[in-house]
């Protein structure tokens, strides 16, 4: 039995965030009716390219096992719809801007009202105070946010990531609250809202960097592909491609000297613990970087991990998703579907449970797909 069968969720939301929240619910067991706007449905559908079978692959991507409705929410009679499906689940998540829900007669309060037993999972961009009325993005938020502050070289412009990382990191949380808030109903019989915004989440998710401001007041810049606080731990040139060397400790570092041939740097006091090589992590850096590039990555790769120094060259997502098929991760699930003609290959839940293992019961779905199913499951 799926850990979360039984529970049904509402899922008001779009784009990232809560689908990516409401996804991995899915995956746990849950029964995820997914509420689009008409004629267009969730915005990721139009984005494209790529897209596969027609489809934009954003939305393949974090849409499956869930049941698509579209109800206009401007139309009474498909509010009625909503209200009607939002009072019988178990979970409602929405991430329209603070007062939205309210305004359609689907808020937080009117909703416990109907349904005390309901957890209620909002994600807004920047909260639901004196921030409500600022828009949501990804990358907004990861520029005010101080992530591009701390992303890219030094001598260059703030970076984003290549994914909308802000985006996923609230989902994760939305998720994780929406569980704590059911086992909270559980031993209670009381539902609770749960609030998430892309703002805090950023900030908690910028763990050594924002810990270093809040408790030392020390505001840090961009460093490219080095750490501020352990050195090596940055990416290196080799004769062909660049390789990752990530060295956490003393007893690592010597191990990277022995296998390199460079007795010398071990034998270095400027080198001799953590503290003193980021102190010396250039000339650290130049060191390395003379033996590294006489060798290919590959040649590296094996050298070192035989010796228990951690490191990998840097890989393109087809190079990433051989190796993790290589060391037994299963990445890639195929989504049989009848309404198509070929299976949907999604990337794998990463989560493993011996009991109750994450399961692929549907392909996202087209707009609407499954809205008479949903009218004849609300019926009384």
């Amino acid at each position: 039995m799926s850990s979360l069968a039984g529970v049904l969720i509402a899922d008001f939301s779009r784009v990232l965030a809560g689908p990516y929240a409401t996804m991995l619910l899915a995956d746990l067991g849950a029964e995820v009716v997914k509420v689009e706007r008409p004629g267009t449905g969730d915005d990721t559908r139009a984005w494209g390219p790529p897209h596969a079978g027609g489809e934009a692959t954003y939305y393949l991507g974090v849409n499956r096992n869930k049941r698509s409705i579209a109800l206009d929410l401007a139309d009474p009679s498909d509010v009625d719809v909503a209200r009607d499906l939002a009072t019988r689940a178990d979970v409602v998540v929405e991430n329209f801007r603070p007062g939205t829900m309210e305004r359609l007669g689907l808020g937080y309060t009117s909703m416990k009202e109907r349904n005390p037993r309901l957890v209620y999972c909002s994600i807004t961009g920047f909260g639901s105070g004196a921030g409500a009325g600022l828009p949501g993005y990804d990358l907004l938020v990861q520029a005010v946010g101080g992530l591009m502050s701390v992303t890219g070289e030094p001598d260059g412009p703030g970076t984003k990531t290549g994914v909308a990382v802000v985006d996923v990191i609230t989902g994760l949380h939305a998720a994780v609250g929406v569980l704590a808030a059911l086992r909270h109903r559980d031993q209670t019989g009381e539902g609770q809202r749960v609030e998430v915004s892309l703002l805090s989440s950023l900030l908690s998710a910028l763990v050594n960097q924002a810990s270093g401001y809040v408790s030392a007041g020390v505001v840090p810049g961009r460093m490219g592909n080095r750490h501020p606080s352990i050195a090596p731990y940055e990416v290196f040139e080799t004769r062909d491609r660049p390789i990752a060397v990530a060295v956490g400790n003393d007893r690592q570092f010597r191990s990277l000297c022995a296998a390199l041939g460079r007795g010398d740097l071990a034998a270095d006091p400027r080198f001799a613990t953590n503290t003193s090589r980021v102190a010396a992590r250039g000339a650290l850096a130049a060191s390395l970087s003379e033996t590294l590039s006489s060798r290919t990555a590959d040649d590296w790769f094996a050298v070192l991990m035989a010796a228990g120094v951690p490191c990998g060259p840097v890989n393109d997502l087809a190079a990433a998703f051989k190796l993790a098929e290589s060391v037994g991760l299963d990445p890639v699930v195929d989504i049989a579907d009848p309404r198509r003609e070929a299976p949907v290959p999604q990337v794998a839940n990463p989560i493993r449970l011996d009991a109750a293992p994450p399961g692929y019961r549907l392909a996202p779905p087209r707009l609407d797909e499954d809205g008479a199913w949903v009218r004849e499951m609300l019926k009384p």
